[in-house]
């Protein structure tokens, strides 16, 4: 369910289960944050979803016995968030709950015109994973923050692009095209170089 390509320096990461909306199991975590930690070799790294979903966040019956407050959401974006290569969040569609930790964690995001962006989490009884609020925070801002997190409010991608949520909007059929002619340069950089200037940017 979780499908990991590689073609030389570049890693994509694909979340397929369309047919539960991409919605993440624990063991789909699991693989998701291994993949993530193993790939500090990696020169860019794509995460993407199959279907017209990118992820429904946890699944329903698993969030229910758990899964919603499991520590594998922190290790996924902690493991994300540390890698020295390029990471861009390739939204083919809705991201919801939990799963938006992980888009949040990636250096870009980009997003099909549909997309929709949610975090339900205070409605269902959860607090949102420790780093959620302050990455999101950083790209928007508190008071949207709070907007999303505790007013329950669904942007579309054409409001996510403009508060800075995501950073382009990219018609479906170009999305995978895009992302890759985004890392690019980077593939072709010395990775040391590209290294430092991420990390220069903060």
């Amino acid at each position: 369910m979780i499908r990991l390509d590689r073609d030389g320096g570049l890693w994509t990461v694909t979340i397929e289960r369309p047919e539960k909306a991409n919605s993440l199991t624990g063991a789909m975590l699991a693989d998701l944050a291994g993949i993530a930690e193993s790939a500090g070799q990696a020169r860019a790294l794509i995460l993407t979803g199959a279907g017209r979903v990118f992820s429904a966040g946890a699944d329903l019956a698993e969030a229910r016995a758990g899964l919603a407050t499991s520590p594998l959401w922190e290790r996924l974006s902690g493991a994300l968030a540390a890698l020295p290569c390029l990471t861009v969040a390739a939204l083919n569609g809705t991201l919801a709950g939990g799963a938006t930790g992980m888009a949040l964690a990636c250096d870009l995001r980009i997003a099909v015109p549909d997309a929709r962006f949610f975090y339900p989490v205070m409605k269902l009884g959860f607090l949102p994973q420790p780093s959620d609020p302050a990455r999101m925070a950083a790209l928007i801002g508190p008071a949207r923050t709070r907007l999303i997190l505790m007013g329950g409010q669904k942007l579309d991608a054409q409001e996510a692009y403009e508060i800075g949520l995501i950073d382009r909007i990219v018609q479906p059929g170009d999305l995978m095209a895009t992302a890759r002619e985004i890392v690019a340069d980077t593939l072709a950089a010395d990775p040391r170089i590209a290294a430092r200037i991420k990390a220069m940017c903060g």
